[in-house]
């Protein structure tokens, strides 16, 4: 099953021979009805912007949050763990403080590299390699995002692959139908920087758009012996061109979607030992002097949208092609301890010398390894919706098809620098090849669902199958290589029942399914596999927005993976059975408004999340974040309790929001016998500070401060050394709209 290019080109031909038979018989300026251009306006957002803005009372089952534009520009995020802070059911583990490749899980799945949810961009996949290597080591700038929606349990069944977790979508910008143009420029702390614009217009039949975002910052550490910087580099260029071929008949459109963007980052994995941390916790070690990230992406995409009466039909062709090489300190040498040994225990006689290597304190050999990638990930994929009655039943069915296929080619080598007694690095030498192979997948994915509805009562049933075929080759040995398929469908059924027209009742059960590495026999490794069921309660009057939900995921096998951004203990892409496991808890969302006066009002929000682990047999496993495992033990990386409060004062020129979060404490490690057994990440809340005012003729003017009160804690200690979150940053802004 090969995505063939002259299959998709001859996709497209026929695209645009249906296209062009559609609107023989119209004539070519004819407008459509202006109430059906809205509502058609309407069902084609639902399709990209998936959740549409709350405005009603939504009877599918599944829990869902949405992050509206307006809730992004309060705080004006750049980190995509701060914007998730409001949504309930989230576990993160943090990295660089700057949320540059963050690691986000849902009802505690692994956060690893966010590799376990579906994570999408204008519902299309945008990880670099989804099937063949899901870890996230590209993440869109939430800055340039309108909206970003989560879903869970069974209303993540239409997004796969993974669907034990969830599925995390992000919104772009439309092409706009007026003149419309927006300015953003900020500055702040640690020589911070950003421009973001913003122009498109629609003019006749067709629109258009280009955005451009570059940010960057200094950094919030220090290097040991030199004044490198410590921060990053990105920019973001995107632009969007559309041709409505709609007639009087139907809504009718094509959409060509071109995106590029890059990185430099001076980031490592290196963190510091506890003692180091507890002195400075913003110090880094001199090895990490030439430690440096690179990453390209771009993307392209050709969308066609048409709507026949009741029926409407979304086709997409996309290719996003990736390629980043990530130079760190790898290893202190052959027969040396690791890493996170040496920062563990840096007084023992064994990790003393290799710590003053670190350091820069003694001279010696230093192993930097550079990881170079490139990915693609290309498809075809075309999403139905129906809606009809019959009987006294009203239907709303959804379908899905999507022939997919993404590769990862590693070419990681090794080099040794030698540390100085004044504590620089020299050149590199003995360069060494260490990984040098290719994982594919080809990938055939299906999906129908129906949402019935019978007077209050709303039933969803759905069924999801992946067809998949991988291949992993070893470049360095034509005779190592695996082939592997997979076949599975995954059903999923809710219900949602209509207590009033403003709240009601839901609960649903749906089969979660993760699959498992190309390089990995199906004898040795199992794919993930989960029976997830929830129910709950949501409200929204036009005034109170609320969702709660109680959730219980029962694995009949948990899958784990190594990767260089959680251990170096472990062999690269190495997966591991955890077998049964449960996993259950409690999530909250509650929204309002209070009128304060007629001029003012207080917004505010809170959210709450419980969740539990449990794992149901004792074991003994090589894989760095569990080692020996009992019965009854917790997963790592799970928080029992957090919660976000977010409050604020809006008037008619002026607004001031803040939201404070609390994250409980998170284990490092699940059982005994590994380094980081019986370490927890402490608990932490972090308080957050905006204020906006808006000038006469579109100007605005706003201040923020991340981390205001300066809480200095520990974000993990993985892979290698107790890491901090990004301390105060103050940022004042300029907005200007035409």
């Amino acid at each position: 099953m090969k995505l063939n290019p002259i299959f998709i080109a001859i996709s497209a031909c026929l695209l645009s021979t249906n296209i062009n038979a559609q609107q023989a018989n119209q004539p070519a300026n004819q407008p459509a009805n202006q109430e059906k251009a809205n509502d058609s306006e309407s069902r084609y957002a639902e399709r990209i912007q998936i959740l549409g803005a709350h405005d009603k009372l939504r009877t599918q089952g599944g829990a869902t949050s949405l992050v509206s534009e307006a809730t992004l520009e309060k705080f004006e995020f750049d980190d995509i763990n701060k914007v998730l802070a409001s949504v309930p059911g989230v576990n993160i583990r943090e990295e660089d403080g700057y949320g540059l490749r963050p690691n986000i899980g849902f009802r505690g799945s692994t956060p690893e590299r966010s590799k376990k949810i579906s994570l999408m961009e204008d519902g299309v996949l945008i990880s670099p390699a989804p099937y063949s290597a899901p870890s996230a080591y590209y993440f869109p700038m939430v800055s340039r995002m309108t909206a970003v929606e989560v879903f869970k349990g069974p209303a993540a069944i239409k997004y796969g692959p993974n669907t034990v977790a969830g599925a995390l979508n992000l919104v772009t910008r439309s092409v706009p139908t007026d003149n419309e143009s927006a300015i953003d420029l900020a500055y702040g702390t640690d020589n911070y920087n950003k421009a973001h614009l913003h122009h498109g217009q629609t003019v006749g039949r067709f629109g258009y758009l280009v955005e451009g975002l570059y940010t960057k910052a200094d950094g919030f550490k220090s290097i040991d012996f030199s004044d490198a910087d410590t921060g990053f580099e990105k920019s973001d260029l995107m632009a969007k061109f559309k041709y409505d071929f709609s007639g009087s008949q139907s809504k009718h459109f094509v959409e060509l979607k071109l995106a590029y963007a890059q990185e430099t980052s001076d980031e490592t994995y290196l963190g510091l030992t506890d003692a180091d941390f507890n002195v400075e916790p913003n110090r880094r070690y001199a090895a990490t002097q030439k430690d440096k990230m690179q990453w390209t992406h771009d993307t392209v995409q050709l969308t066609h949208y048409i709507e026949l009466g009741s029926v409407d039909l979304i086709t997409r062709i996309y290719q996003h092609d990736f390629a980043r090489d990530w130079r760190k300190v790898s290893s202190l040498g052959q027969g040396a301890p690791s890493l996170l040994d040496v920062l563990i225990q840096p007084d023992s006689s064994e990790h003393q010398k290799y710590y003053q290597i670190l350091s820069g304190q003694q001279a010696g050999d230093i192993i930097l390894g550079t990881n170079d990638r490139s990915y693609q990930s290309k498809g075809i994929q075309s999403d139905l919706s129906w809606q009809f009655i019959s009987g006294d039943i009203q239907h709303k069915v959804d379908a899905g098809i999507r022939l997919h296929q993404d590769y990862i080619n590693r070419d990681h080598f090794e080099e040794t620098f030698s540390m100085s007694e004044s504590g620089t690095l020299g050149s590199a030498a003995n360069k060494e090849f260490t990984s040098v192979n290719q994982e594919k997948t080809d990938a055939l994915s299906v999906y129908l669902q129906d949402a019935m509805t019978l007077d209050n009562l709303t039933v969803t049933a759905g069924i999801r199958g992946e067809y998949i075929d991988a291949r992993y080759q070893n470049r360095k040995n034509e005779n190592d290589w695996l082939e592997k398929e997979s076949r599975i469908w995954l059903p999923s059924l809710s219900a949602f029942y209509k207590l009033h027209s403003d709240y009601g009742v839901f609960a649903g059960v749906h089969q979660g399914y993760v699959p498992s590495s190309p390089q990995q026999n199906d004898q040795d490794v199992e794919a993930e596999k989960s029976i997830n069921y929830e129910m709950g309660f949501r409200l929204n009057n036009g005034h109170i927005n609320a969702e709660i939900v109680a959730f219980y995921n029962d694995y009949s096998n948990l899958k784990e993976s190594c990767t260089f951004s959680q251990s170096s203990n472990c062999p690269l892409d190495s997966d591991f059975n955890g077998g049964n496991v449960n996993v259950y808890g409690l999530e909250a969302h509650i929204a309002n408004q209070f009128t304060l006066t007629d001029a003012l009002d207080m917004p505010w929000s809170v959210t709450y999340s419980y969740t539990r682990s449990e794992f149901e047999d004792s074991f003994v496993s090589d894989y760095p974040q569990w080692g020996a495992v009992e019965q009854g033990d917790s997963m790592p990386y799970q928080p029992d309790h957090s919660l976000t409060l977010s409050s604020g004062l809006a008037a008619t020129n002026w607004q001031l929001n803040a939201q404070l979060k609390y994250t409980g404490e998170m284990l490092e490690a699940a059982g005994d016998g590994v380094n980081l057994s019986g370490k927890v990440i402490e608990a932490s809340t972090i308080l957050d500070i905006s204020a906006s005012y808006y000038f006469p003729n579109n100007h605005t003017v706003y201040l923020k401060a991340d981390n205001i009160t300066e809480e200095t804690h520990i974000v993990s200690r993985r892979p290698n050394g107790a890491r901090p979150g990004k301390p105060r940053q103050l940022i004042l802004g300029y907005k200007f709209s035409f």
